[in-house]
């Protein structure tokens, strides 16, 4: 099995890294990407749905991206221990009637010894947002990774 670098027991320096990967991959909106980085057997709770495995995540996003459209997505470390990773996030997205959303979340994360993700639990709520207020336009900025973003 290929390690995913950084590799638990985290530091805040690796921490940072993990999470900077993680937005990083999300905003390719690739989902065959963004599943090599959990373990065959990841668990997932997102809001009210449960997965297991690649097969399941892949199957997930690809329906996700093709409802949430021009997604871009910004997350922050908010702390770590040992293989345990827990972060914040916002993304914005807009609907098939053009109606664009902004989503607030906490995940935590577990990770395995070879870096990969084996558990994932996100609570989101969704705030519906008028377009000339989205602050979140694709990819974040080379010179913004590691700047925190505001509440509101």
């Amino acid at each position: 099995m290929a390690e995913r670098p950084p590799l638990p027991p985290f530091t805040r320096e690796s921490a940072a890294r993990k999470v900077q990967a993680a937005e990083d991959a999300w905003n390719t909106r690739d989902p065959h990407k963004v599943a090599l980085a959990y373990s065959e057997d990841s668990v997932w709770r997102n809001r009210d749905t449960f997965l297991t495995g690649r097969e399941e995540i892949v199957a997930f996003l690809t329906a996700k991206w093709q409802r949430e459209r021009d997604y871009a997505l910004r997350k922050d470390l908010w702390a770590f221990d040992g293989n345990r990773i827990a972060v914040r996030f916002q993304y914005e997205c807009h609907d098939a009637g053009g109606q664009w959303w902004r989503s607030y979340g906490n995940e935590l994360w577990e990770f395995d010894e070879q870096g990969l993700m084996t558990r994932r639990e996100a609570s989101i709520n969704d705030v519906p947002i008028e377009e000339h207020e989205r602050r979140i336009h694709g990819p974040r900025p080379h010179g913004e990774r590691g700047a925190g973003f505001p509440l509101r």
